[in-house]
């Protein structure tokens, strides 16, 4: 039997970025890539094209493809196949052909390649399937169904189905570079080979594959299908354990970085970053201005000009007010207040101590005449000079930099004239609670069995205005696959980044991880820290495309615990230092750290890091002394009563005995018992 002939593919990507800039594309790349690899003796795939997200210029594209008199055999294109506004490319690609089921193909080859809405269809002799926009997610969907596609493209041509099919389904898989299916007498061969790649549960159901540790998060197995139901979740978590330092490093390089933008100089930048130097506008002062209350002179420090003791006429005033003075002349003084300009001609300034009033005017109003009792006063004596404080064109303040509360900074540059300034975006946090169980706190009546009053929310809501940021209440989301998708989904269009508490352990309703793997299509970096509490904190970030822009971009959620401690112990050790991340503020980020002496015994965990909810203040002897604050169970939102640290406990076996020193992460201000 001969060969089959080469077939002829076309990759149309579909991004308002790559047409704007081609070299940004890495989709075509990717894609190519699979063709020459998986079947480079079936198929050509130089024919490309990039086009923004618009339905007319999607449409023209694949017409010109399949409508010619050589029509293109398979269109492969990504990108704009999500939910947003402009995500349109499923809809001309309808219009064109004919829906059917690509996922459940490819979901055989990776967890990984669901996707939200693909489509595959024929014009006419062409076979046209649409992919995700992300180079790995379409690379991993054509992976899973191109060893197929040759078949179908013969048929959307026209070859006959009989001389086809002569081999039977066997002889199609071998062709396609596919292993046959595998006969009733296979079963145990079969079954050998199923298990070298799933970890069974033990109830005649295979699992899903469990990563090992350290791997990167591309590699690892995804999250329990939150439509498989309770007998196919997973035994143990497939999350690698995470030291704390790994976790933290994993925030550094995924959180998304700071954005800029310009802001007026008013109340609303304070608490933010700076993000380019700023240079005065205006010196500081303006004009020559007396730094005491006294009488404006003409002194030099030539020994030929004459003295400045004696009786002098009072000439003018000159107060801290805008308007005209007049011109002072030798022998002559002008009556002046603190901050007042200098009048032309004026070089320096008399204290009103060093001087007497010797005669008043007529009307008993002014001063006439004044002695000045000293022939000390040199020149430029009590002026302060133009630009003596900042002169125009100097830096001011630097990028980096903070604009405090205090109110220095913001002062400074109202007195410089500036008028905006590029700023770090203060990042919106949105805090979403989750569970079925979960009513809020403030709900009146008793509870009813299972039924649990929200915490989580109200404090961690507290706890990010606390740090200086903008917080949204986001309410409590159902434990249901779609509508926990749909908080999410909402959630991520209008904030920076997301807080849930609840639905990260091993649960049959802990859907968070698979929503955000499997549903948004996000990464989840990591499931599992090696703490106490806290260990399920998950973190992962997801591509959004805003209703207002083609771009997509990366937030970042923060999937915490459920128990109360937790929730508020993980958000200060791993939500606060993405938050300063996004802010602009700089390395490190996170909670001040200092060395504590314990008041007492305290007992550590064998295997993980404690963070030990603790009471520190301040002695006579200059040293910080540490008290625990109690019992330390992770539901116990009791134990951050009056705590302003955590200790930071090594795992270990044993104790430390009162007096030993250890770290201490401080949540709030030192007391002090001095």
């Amino acid at each position: 039997m001969s060969a089959p002939s080469r077939l002829r593919a076309a990759i149309l990507i579909i991004s308002e970025t790559a047409n704007k800039d081609p070299t940004t594309d890495k989709g075509i790349a990717a894609l190519q890539e699979v063709f020459s690899r998986i079947a480079g003796d079936r198929w050509d795939a130089n024919e490309t094209r990039i086009v923004p997200d618009n339905a007319h210029d999607i449409q023209s594209s694949i017409k010109g493809w399949c409508d010619g008199t050589d029509p293109i055999n398979l269109i492969a294109t990504s990108g704009g196949t999500g939910f947003a506004q402009k995500d349109v490319t499923p809809e001309p690609s309808l219009m064109l052909g004919i829906r059917h089921a690509m996922l459940s193909t490819s979901l055989k080859v990776t967890p990984f390649a669901m996707m939200a809405r693909p489509v595959a269809g024929v014009r006419n002799k062409t076979l046209i399937v649409t992919l995700p926009g992300s180079p790995k997610g379409a690379k991993e969907n054509l992976e899973a169904i191109l060893p197929q596609l040759a078949h179908a493209c013969q048929q959307a041509a026209g070859a006959d189905s009989r001389s086809l099919h002569v081999g039977g389904t066997q002889q199609l898989e071998r062709e396609a570079g596919l292993k046959a299916q595998s006969t009733v007498q296979d079963t145990s061969k079969h079954q050998h080979h199923h298990h070298s790649h799933n970890r069974s549960h033990g109830h005649g159901h295979s699992g899903h594959t469990g990563p090992k540790a350290h791997t990167k998060p591309e590699d690892r197995s995804v999250s329990n299908d939150p439509n498989a139901g309770p007998t196919q979740r997973y035994r143990e978590s497939p999350y690698p354990m995470l030291a704390v330092e790994e976790a933290l490093k994993l925030i550094a390089e995924h959180t998304p970085d700071p954005t800029i933008l310009r802001s007026a100089v008013n109340e609303s930048i304070v608490g933010c970053v700076l993000a380019e130097d700023v240079t005065a506008r205006e010196s500081v002062p303006a004009f020559r201005a007396s730094i005491v209350d006294g009488y404006a002179i003409v002194a030099s420090n030539h020994p030929l000009v004459p003295s400045t003791k004696g009786l002098f006429p009072v000439t003018g005033i000159s107060h801290a007010q805008a308007g005209e003075v007049a011109k002072l002349g030798t022998g002559e003084v002008a009556r002046i207040t603190t901050g007042a300009p200098l009048p032309p001609g004026a070089t320096a300034v008399v204290m009103v101590e060093d001087t007497v009033l010797r005669s008043m005017t007529e009307d008993g109003k002014e001063e006439d005449e004044i002695e000045i009792l000293t022939d000390a006063i040199k020149e430029g004596e009590n002026v302060r000079e133009v630009g003596s404080d900042v002169r125009a064109g100097d830096v001011v303040m630097r990028k980096g930099e903070g604009m405090t509360a205090v109110g220095g900074e913001f002062g400074l540059l109202a007195s410089v004239g500036t008028q905006e300034i590029s700023v770090y975006k203060q990042p919106v946090v949105g805090v979403l609670s989750t569970g079925d169980e979960i009513i809020p706190h403030d709900r009146s009546g008793d509870l009813k069995l299972g039924e649990v009053r929200d915490t989580n929310r109200p404090t961690l809501l507290t706890a990010v205005r606390g740090s200086g940021f903008e917080a949204v209440d986001l309410g409590i989301a159902s434990d249901k696959p779609g509508a926990l998708e749909t908080a999410l989904r909402d959630a991520l269009r209008t904030v920076d980044i997301v807080i849930t508490s609840g639905g990260v352990s091993m649960g049959e309703l802990d859907l968070l991880k698979p929503t955000i793997e499997r549903s948004l299509g996000g990464t989840i970096h990591f499931g599992r820290v090696s703490m106490k509490p806290g260990k399920p904190t998950t973190f992962a970030t997801v591509p959004v495309k805003p209703n207002d822009s083609s771009d997509r971009k990366r937030k970042a959620i923060f999937s915490l615990p459920g128990n109360p401690a937790s929730a508020v112990v993980t958000y200060q050790l791993f939500v606060l230092p993405a938050l300063q991340k996004m802010a602009g503020f700089s390395p490190p980020w996170g909670l001040p750290k200092v060395k504590v002496v314990l008041e007492h015994e305290v007992r550590m965990d064998p295997k993980r890091a404690e963070y030990h909810r603790a009471v520190v203040e301040a002695k006579e002897d200059g040293l910080l002394y540490a008290t625990s604050t109690g019992f330390q169970r992770s539901s116990r939102i009791g134990s951050f009563k009056g705590a302003n640290a955590l200790l930071c406990l090594p795992p270990r076996p044993g104790t430390l005995a009162r007096g030993e020193k250890v770290d201490a992460l401080l949540m709030g201000k030192i007391i002090s018992a001095l």
